[in-house]
């Protein structure tokens, strides 16, 4: 019975890892005036390894970074890319799952 148990458990936990979305990420920039600068950072974020999507928000400077299956995203990696489009990143943060709706 408790085998029996364990493996149900065992079989509930590894189908919720399967179907989880995948990381999604958050980043703030400063400077953002138009949007050749929004596309000037979202083609070098695009480059980062595991990055999908990238939704943006220009005026209030955010942009929503999603990424492929379970990739993962450093805060250095985003800054460097941000930093290397002419913009200071604000602040970064991993969106968790409950708050994407």
């Amino acid at each position: 019975m408790v085998k029996r148990l364990t493996l149900l458990l065992s079989s509930l936990l590894l189908s919720f890892q399967i179907f989880a979305a995948p990381p999604l990420y958050l980043a703030e920039v400063d400077g953002l005036a138009c949007p050749f600068c929004v596309y000037g950072i979202e083609k070098k974020l695009g480059q980062l390894d595991g990055v999908d999507k990238i939704e943006s928000d220009l005026k209030a400077g955010k942009l929503r970074i999603h990424m492929k299956g379970n990739k993962t995203l450093t805060e250095a990696q985003v800054r460097e890319a941000v930093k290397s489009s002419g913009f200071s990143l604000r602040s970064f943060s991993r969106i968790e799952a409950e708050s994407q709706q």
